[in-house]
This record gives C-alpha cells, sequence and structure tokens, in this order.
C-alpha cells in the first residue's frame, strides 16, 4: 500500500507590527463638555487679573477664542451684570454681579476666618473698635467687628450692608480699583443718592476727589457720614493680583483723644498682614 505524502504547507507571512514609538504618547486633554461655560469662565478670570477694563479683541487674542464668540459671551454676560461695557473707551469690565461673587466667597467666611486674629489685634493695639469689610455691588459687607473695651456698639456690625462710598472701608476699596471700574460703578449722582446723615459725595467729582485724597495719603478716610460723632480711617486689603479683596478699618468717636495718621498706619499694618495671608507677595 503505497503513502501519499503530505503537500507541502506554504510559510505563515509574520503579523506586522506596530512600530514602538520614541517617547510614551500624552494623553489628548480632555476637552470642555460645555464649551460656551468653558470660554465664560476663561474670560471672567481673564478680567478678573487686569488691572482696569480691556478691549473685546484683546480678550479673543489672549484667549485664542474667535472675536465673535467673545462678543456673544460679553453681551450675555452683560445682561446679567457680570461685565459692563464702557462705550467711550470701548473696553469691557467686570460688573457688579461679579462683586456679588466676591461678597459669596467672603460669606463662606475663609477671609474672615483668616482675617479674624489680625482685626482683633488691631482693635486691642488701637484701643478702638475694628472691623473687615469686603465689597460687593456699590456696598460694603461687614464679615469681621471687634469692639474696643468701653466703646458704644457700631452700625458696622458682622453682615451689615452700606454704601461704599460713605464708608472707610468702601472708599479704600475703591481708590485701589481702576478709575474706570469706579466711573462704571458711580456713573452719575443717581448712584451716589443715598444719604445717612446728610454727608457725603453727592456727584461722581466729589467722590472722585475723595478717592484721590486717599491715594495720596494711602488710607481712605469718613467723618460722621456713616454715623454722626463718629470717624474712621481704612485701608484696603490687596490680593496676588494688586486687587482690593477687602478693606480694614478703625472707628472711634469724636472727641477721643487719638492719632489719625497713627491709627492709620497700625490699619495698613493689619490690612498688609492680611495681604500676605491670602496670597499676595
Amino acid at each position: 500500500m503505497s503513502v501519499i505524502p503530505d503537500k507541502p504547507r506554504a510559510p505563515i507571512p509574520d503579523k506586522p507590527r506596530a512600530p514602538i514609538p520614541d517617547k510614551p504618547q500624552a494623553p489628548a486633554p480632555d476637552r470642555p463638555k460645555v464649551p460656551a461655560a468653558d470660554q465664560t469662565l476663561r474670560i471672567l478670570s481673564f478680567l478678573a487679573h487686569q488691572r482696569g477694563p480691556v478691549a473685546a479683541q484683546t480678550i479673543a487674542t489672549h484667549l485664542e477664542l474667535p472675536r465673535s464668540t467673545v462678543y456673544h459671551l460679553l453681551a450675555a454676560m452683560a445682561a446679567h451684570g457680570f461685565v459692563v461695557h464702557l462705550d467711550g473707551d470701548r473696553r469691557w469690565g467686570l460688573g457688579t454681579a461679579a462683586f456679588e461673587l466676591a461678597g459669596g466667597y467672603a460669606r463662606q467666611e475663609p477671609l474672615a476666618r483668616l482675617g479674624r486674629p489680625i482685626v482683633a489685634q488691631l482693635a486691642d493695639r488701637a484701643g478702638e473698635s475694628a472691623h473687615l469689610a469686603v465689597m460687593t455691588g456699590r456696598d460694603v459687607l461687614y464679615i469681621v467687628e471687634e469692639r474696643a473695651p468701653r466703646r458704644p456698639a457700631l452700625i458696622t456690625d458682622v453682615g451689615v450692608r452700606l454704601p461704599a462710598h460713605l464708608t472707610a472701608t468702601g472708599r479704600a476699596m475703591l481708590a485701589a480699583l481702576p478709575r474706570e471700574q469706579v466711573r462704571a460703578l458711580f456713573p452719575d449722582a443717581a448712584a451716589l443718592s443715598t444719604q445717612r446723615t446728610g454727608r457725603g459725595p453727592g456727584r461722581p467729582g466729589e467722590l472722585r476727589e475723595l478717592l484721590r485724597q486717599a491715594r495720596t495719603d494711602g488710607y481712605a478716610t469718613e467723618d460722621g457720614e456713616v454715623t454722626l460723632g463718629f470717624r474712621s480711617v481704612g485701608v484696603a486689603v490687596r490680593d496676588h493680583a494688586d486687587w482690593p479683596a477687602a478693606a480694614i478699618a478703625v472707628t472711634w468717636p469724636d472727641g477721643a483723644d487719638v492719632d489719625p495718621d497713627g491709627l492709620a498706619a497700625l490699619a495698613a499694618e493689619a490690612a498688609a498682614d492680611l495681604s500676605r495671608r491670602i496670597g499676595r507677595r
């Protein structure tokens, strides 16, 4: 019986191997699932780090966004008060709603927790009442209050809001803002109509002069505009972007044997200390 030999099998070709990369490939960055929200937040963050209002083209160039997209987003944010358009300068800046966010941050207490021991020490050193406030829209919101011994209670208690243009803390923060931002907040006399004691600036020009003096002196003052018979000095607390995150003030009654310049110097030391604690170098 003859045996039929097996047919020779064709060689199986080797499977092509994928080339081995020289370096491990970095994973592709995750794309935002809501691009408009991502772009909106980037614009707000960019504006928050500027010293003053900027042109829409500057925003588009810096963030590498289409100019048409930037205009649409700015218009939507302006409708909700988060940005304002300065027609004369053709620039955009943060609006009052953005300051409301800062006030919300303050109400959650991180700034108050950091500032409370500093304000308490200031009240001890000055022998007068001291407080810490933040800006919220056209108002200031008091978040820390330390009353000195044998001094009467003040209206500037924690949680109280007062018109910024009447208070030493508000004027200190306004003086640290870009002038264009102040114009956006107080464009006319109607924005300054709130009075408590019949004193205080009634026109934008009067407010500008008070703020100019505060910049020259290094501190802001208030004399009977919040409560008759009491005076205050205030100094801004600046953050890492040199923005006024808050202000510290000292208040004393008329007739007290005090040196206003000396109290302002103590308030400036306290403000500088808090500025360092929130990240300013």
